[in-house]
Parts: structure tokens; C-alpha cells; sequence
């Protein structure tokens, strides 16, 4: 039936027709022509003629208003499909790439729980694989050529993922990810198809006169007969994210352990925040030595978690639960307040040495919390030293200088963590300023069995003399370790060889029989 005659003005208009046909037919099964025109001749001098034919006029009128009426109504109605189309249009695909949206694709799950066996659902009872595409490294994209050169980036991206042959249908969900429906692959062409994503994604684009690339991470997997395509989708999304966290340009098809694996990590979360809240993450401290008295110079602290069943959490694992979720912030003030409480107790000469992410530098209120931890337990900022690594001042180097500049102000030793691992050492070293540098342990460890590497060091060391800049070695274990490193005039040692990162309670004791030893030798 048409759309006219499902609206209600249709439906009046017919009912209309309809009863004008039924008085029609009983008027002529009736004889009312004959009786009409008797009526005519008796009243003839009453105007009677005059009357039926303005009633005839005014019918013919009538009849002429309702078309005129009725094709109004229709021009309204065809504007206002059209109005609702460009709606609809816009509601379900994003306005810069133009391709449909989350929004989109959750109709296309719907369109998918209701298909029955017709054109609609043989198609989709074919192998229907979904892709899942993050773009690595878009916001330094974003930042070096600004968000208007970023959506031109997303453009093209869109453009070239759309040109892949095997994608029958590209979703973006927004920011930098997409979303892509194939059928008919095997597990071949799944493969081929994430290895084509890639290389299309990661291929140079040109814009503004910058040649600028972005990687790519790509997760997939196939949507099984009777199941919900959402659920498809999100398992593509849990591959992405494991290959993602693999490195840039890698793909992945979904496995069983992968769910096990954000399981664990959910737990892991939830028991972080009660961790977090009942303090039970405490500072350990692992002595520093003063290579060239062979006293202890200071202690650096480092976080440690012993969960409820006397597991070990490494602090790998949840100082970056703790970064990803925002709890780092809270984790840092209350692990530095208690170690700035703990080195209270120690000799003044003894420093308290403490590390900073990478994204707590983008904290903006980061020397105001390190200030407050001073300020509320009495320690001088000179027996502070703050850890920076080389990667956390590549963000936003103009706001890392600030933060260091306002530290250095207020007597805060500064330390950059893990020294010739991150990018651009020498220039970090000329435009920060530094009062201690550490060789990372991965040097220290190999160095005198690798020729490369002990020139390294070598190097490492003649620099931090030569910019009057006292150097540390971490993870010394071996004696043989600390008598090169005296040779080649190493200022500080850290490692196992001078003690393993302890408790609080266990300093005062520690110090004791190191005093004691040295006082016997």
C-alpha cells in the first residue's frame, strides 16, 4: 500500500471516496435522477434550477480543493521522508569520514538477531569475519601537524581501508579506531586481509606539506553460527588490544587465553583500588653505595604488593594497571608520603630516592603533590631525589623542563632513570639539567663479556665526569662488576651485591652491621 494511503489524511480521503460511491449507487438503484429533476420542474420559479446547479458547482469545487489538498499533503510528506532520510543519514555515520558509525553497526546487529532465512541472512550465514583497527601513534601525528591535518590523516586512512577489496562494509567507532565486515574469507585471507590493513594504513600519507606515517594494530575473529555479533566484535577488539600492546603494525587473530587474560586484569583492578585504598602497597628501599667510601648514600624506594592470598603482584603489573586507570596519582602521593615519613629516620646524609612515570609528567599538579609529601612529614627537599626516565620527557618537553626547573628551584636532586634506553640521551643531558645519571642495569649485566658494551659504559661514565655529573650503576651482583666499575670511576653502586630491596623496619638494622662490618675492616 502506498505511504499516502497509510497516513491519516489517506485513509479520510478514501473513506471519503468510498461512501461518495455507496450514495451513488443507491441514489441511482433509488431513482433519485428522476426524482431530482420532478423537483426541478415543480419548483422551477423558486430557483430551484439555480440551487442544484450552485450544488453542483460547489461539489466540483469542493472536489478540485481536495486533489489541490491532497497533493499537498503528498509533497509534504515525500519533504518530510526526505528530512528523516538526512537524519537518519546522519545519526548512523560520522560526519568526517563519512563512513557509518558505532551507532550504524549496532543497527546492523539488530538487523541480524531479526534476519530470517532470506537474501539478507544467507549473507550473513557465510563466514563473517570482523576486523578491529587502532592507528599507533596518531596523537604525535595529531600534535606535530594539528587536529585539522589529523582529521585529513583519518581521511585518508578511511580511503585507503574502504579500497581493500575484502572489506564488504568499514565502521568507524570513533577517534582512531575502525571496525570492518568481510565474509566469505578462510583463515588465510583473514590473515591477508589484517597484513593488507596494515600496509595501506601504514603507507606515507602527505599533508601540508609533511610526509607523516601512523601504525597500525589489528585484531579478528569469525562470528560463529548462533551466537551474537556483538560478541564477535568484541573479541576482535580483545586481539587488537594484545597485539597493540605487542608493539605497532601487529595483528591478531582472537584466542581463548586473551579473555582469560582482561579477566585477570578486571580482577587484578578491583583488588588494586582496595589495595590502594587500605594502603596496603608499601615502599621497600634498596640501598645506594658510595662507590668510593663504601658507605651508604642513600635508598631508593620501590613499590611493593602482597595481595590478600600472599601473592606478589610485580610492580610492573600494577604500576601499569595503575597508570592505564588513574590511580597512579593517588598511589605516588601516598607512597611518597610514606617514604619521606620513613627516611625521617635515617642520617641526614642519606638521600630518599623516588621514581616518576611517564605519565605522571603530565600531571600538571605534579610538584605541588611532591611539595605537599615534604612539606606535611618535615623532609628537607635537598635529601630528595626524584627519578626521571629519558621517555618521560618526550611528551611535552617545554612542561618536563618547568617541572624540573621548579624542583631544581626548591633544592629537589634530579636523576634520569635508565640511561642510553630511551631516545636522544645526549640532548636530553643538554637541555635538562641533571644531577646524577644511572647506567641501566642491561649495561652493567653484560658489559664484561660484550667489548661494545663496555665502551659504552666507558662513554657513559667519561660524559657524566665531564658535565660534573655523578653516575650510577644498577643491578651490580658480582664483585668482579664493582671492581671495574671502581676503575673506570663510577660515583654510586646499586644492586643485590649491596642488599635487596627491604622493609622499612629493616634499614635500622641494615645500617647497623654495614657500619660495623666497615668499622672492623
Amino acid at each position: 500500500m502506498p505511504a499516502f494511503f497509510r497516513s491519516r489524511a489517506g485513509r479520510q480521503w478514501l473513506s471519503l471516496v468510498v461512501l461518495g460511491a455507496a450514495l451513488w449507487v443507491v441514489g441511482a438503484l433509488l431513482e433519485f435522477g428522476e426524482l431530482l429533476a420532478w423537483f426541478v420542474q415543480q419548483f422551477d420559479s423558486y430557483g430551484a434550477d439555480k440551487l442544484v446547479l450552485a450544488l453542483a458547482v460547489g461539489g466540483t469545487m469542493s472536489f478540485v480543493y481536495s486533489v489541490l489538498r491532497i497533493t499537498d499533503l503528498r509533497k509534504e510528506m515525500d519533504l518530510r521522508a526526505k528530512a528523516e532520510a538526512r537524519a537518519d543519514w546522519t545519526a548512523t555515520h560520522d560526519h568526517l569520514t563519512k563512513l557509518p558509525n558505532r551507532y550504524a553497526f549496532e543497527r546492523a546487529v539488530l538487523l541480524h538477531r531479526r534476519a530470517q532465512i532470506d537474501e539478507y541472512s544467507e549473507e550473513w550465514a557465510r563466514n563473517v569475519s570482523i576486523f578491529c583497527v587502532d592507528l599507533d601513534g596518531f596523537k604525535k601525528v595529531n600534535d606535530l601537524i594539528g587536529h585539522n591535518g589529523g582529521d585529513a590523516l583519518l581521511v585518508e586512512v578511511s580511503k585507503r581501508i574502504c579500497a581493500i577489496g575484502s572489506a564488504d562494509s568499514v565502521y568507524r567507532f570513533g577517534g582512531d579506531e575502525f571496525i570492518i565486515v568481510a565474509t566469505g574469507l578462510s583463515s588465510q585471507h583473514e590473515e591477508r586481509l589484517s597484513r593488507l590493513l596494515i600496509q595501506a594504513v601504514t603507507r606515507p600519507i602527505h599533508i601540508n606539506g609533511f610526509a607523516v606515517e601512523v601504525g597500525a594494530s589489528v585484531g579478528y575473529d569469525r562470528w560463529q553460527q548462533g551466537e551474537r555479533l556483538e560478541d564477535t566484535a568484541h573479541r576482535a577488539d580483545l586481539a587488537m588490544y594484545e597485539a597493540k600492546s605487542r608493539g605497532p603494525n601487529n595483528y591478531l587473530a582472537f584466542e581463548a587465553w586473551m579473555r582469560d587474560k582482561v579477566a585477570l586484569r578486571a580482577s587484578l583492578e578491583a583488588k588494586l583500588r582496595v589495595a590502594i585504598k587500605d594502603k596496603a602497597i608499601r615502599p621497600f628501599y634498596q640501598p645506594l653505595i658510595d662507590l668510593k667510601t663504601d658507605e651508604v648514600c642513600g635508598f631508593e624506594a620501590l613499590a611493593r604488593w602482597t595481595d590478600d592470598e600472599g601473592n606478589s603482584i610485580p610492580p610492573s603489573v600494577f604500576i601499569g594497571i595503575a597508570e592505564e586507570t588513574g590511580l597512579i596519582t593517588v598511589l605516588f602521593e601516598d607512597l611518597l608520603s610514606q617514604a619521606c615519613h620513613d627516611a625521617l629516620a635515617w642520617d641526614d646524609h642519606i638521600t630518599l630516592s623516588f621514581n616518576v612515570s611517564p605519565v605522571q609528567m603530565e600531571d600538571r599538579l605534579l610538584t605541588a603533590r611532591i611539595f605537599k609529601a615534604l612539606t606535611v612529614n618535615g623532609l628537607p627537599a635537598h635529601r630528595l631525589e626524584i627519578e626521571i626516565t629519558e621517555n618521560a620527557l618526550i611528551q611535552d618537553p617545554s612542561s618536563a623542563a618547568a617541572v624540573l626547573d621548579e624542583l631544581h628551584d626548591a633544592g629537589v636532586q634530579i636523576a634520569l632513570d635508565d640511561f642510553g634506553t630511551g631516545y636522544s640521551s645526549l640532548s636530553q643531558l643538554a637541555n635538562y639539567r641533571f644531577d646524577k645519571i644511572k647506567i641501566d642495569k642491561s649495561f652493567t649485566a653484560t658489559y664484561r663479556d660484550d667489548e661494545r658494551q663496555e665502551k659504552i659504559v666507558r662513554a657513559m661514565l667519561a660524559l657524566g665526569l665531564s658535565l660534573n655529573i655523578k653516575t650510577t650503576a644498577e643491578g651490580i651482583e658480582e664483585p668482579r662488576q664493582l671492581n671495574h666499575l671502581l676503575e673506570l670511576g663510577c660515583d654510586v653502586g646499586q644492586g643485590y651485591l649491596f642488599g635487596r630491596p627491604m622493609p622499612a623496619d629493616e634499614i635500622a638494622p641494615f645500617l647497623h652491621a654495614r657500619n660495623r662490618t666497615l668499622a672492623a675492616e
